[in-house]
């Protein structure tokens, strides 16, 4: 694999939460947001307006919950968690398209993206 394969490839499998916002208004009904942090609520305290909570340790029993007519877009913690490619590779392999939101909760935070408080 050649080092533009490789970035192409990444660009393909993430998505940034700015680039997230303007495809989800460009196609609102094209997406479903997963929270698959492995945490009980009163440790996330929040996650992204909207998206439903499907903890990785779950998303092999739960793959009937999501659709697979839309992009999963799903996320962890930040940028040191793997949660959200450990959720990616099952969906994959099960044939959904995934993209992972990447800097996961942390960077949503950060750029003052709405959040539902949990």
């Amino acid at each position: 694999m050649t080092n533009l394969e490789y970035l192409e490839n990444i660009l393909e499998i993430t998505i940034s939460p700015m680039d997230f916002i303007a495809a989800s208004k460009a196609q609102p009904d094209g997406f479903i947001v997963v929270d698959v942090r492995n945490a009980p609520q009163h440790l996330k305290k929040v996650k992204i307006a909207g998206a439903v909570e499907i903890p990785e340790k779950d998303i092999k029993n739960r793959l009937g919950d999501l659709s697979k007519d839309k992009v999963i877009v799903v996320y962890c913690w930040d940028i040191w968690c793997n949660l959200a490619k450990k959720a990616s590779v099952e969906l994959v392999k099960n044939g959904y398209t995934v993209k992972e939101l990447t800097g996961g909760i942390a960077a949503w935070q950060s750029l003052n993206l709405p959040v539902t408080t949990l």
